[in-house]
């Protein structure tokens, strides 16, 4: 394993498919801070978008199509976790934006703050300061 020192690029990242994913890229960019750093697709569908965290990493995302490797898979399905310096202004802003807290800000006894909310398509985000052992 190496140390936060050592990384030098983002190896996971969570794809996600929307049935509108111009809105959910709109909806993450205003709710969550993330900064669209691609987006491939015609009109409204979209191929593929990335999405940066600014801290690192980041997400992928697409329009649900049937040539898809997750076409078998339910739009707005899954749940991401990020890390956060500061959990309760990104959940005010959250909230501002539409999202609909599923737990509310809350002091985890492994000593994480955190809460989790649901986008406007149903992916659920949880955000706190745990970055892992």
């Amino acid at each position: 394993m190496q140390s936060d020192s050592t990384r030098t690029e983002t190896v996971v990242w969570p794809t996600l498919t929307y049935a509108d994913a111009r809105a959910a890229i709109a909806f993450l960019v205003e709710a969550f801070g993330f900064v669209e750093a691609a987006v491939y697709g015609e009109g409204d569908r979209v191929d593929h978008a990335q999405l940066d965290w600014p801290a690192g990493g980041g997400v992928m995302l697409g329009s649900h199509r049937a040539d898809s490797v997750l076409a078998d898979r339910p739009v707005g399905t899954g749940s991401v976790y990020i890390v956060v310096e500061d959990a309760d202004e990104l959940c005010r802003r959250a909230v501002a934006a539409g999202a609909v807290v599923v737990k509310g800000l809350t002091d985890e006894d492994y000593g994480s703050r955190g809460f989790t909310v649901r986008d406007p398509q149903g992916v659920i985000w949880s955000f706190g300061t745990y970055a892992g052992e």
